[in-house]
């Protein structure tokens, strides 16, 4: 990965010429350091928050679309049991839990 920049208002660094004749004659790399301070929104910063954010938001109203979703199939389920059951008694005392159709 090259991580080579452009120094901040496209001045190239200056390098003293006896240091580059030394580098020559010895072989030795040359190391140049920049001291850059990156301006502007670091937006990979900022980004992923909002998407974890985002994320579970979307989780949430899942959770909720499958509570309603469980509870409205639990309504129906007893709805036909006591439709189906009819009435219920017990030592004596019934308890009609759905009107009749033809009353």
């Amino acid at each position: 990965m090259d991580h080579h920049h452009t120094p901040p208002g496209g001045i190239a660094p200056h390098l003293p010429a006896d240091t580059y004749r030394h580098a020559q004659a010895t072989g030795q790399p040359v190391v140049i350091v920049v001291n850059h301070t990156p301006t502007g929104t670091p937006w990979r910063r900022l980004l992923i928050p909002f998407a974890i954010a985002a994320a579970t938001v979307a989780g949430g109203w899942g959770l909720v679309a499958a509570l309603c979703l469980l509870l409205d199939a639990a309504a129906h389920t007893a709805t036909v049991i006591v439709g189906a059951a009819g009435p219920i008694g017990l030592g004596g005392i019934t308890l009609r839990l759905t009107r009749n159709k033809g009353a």
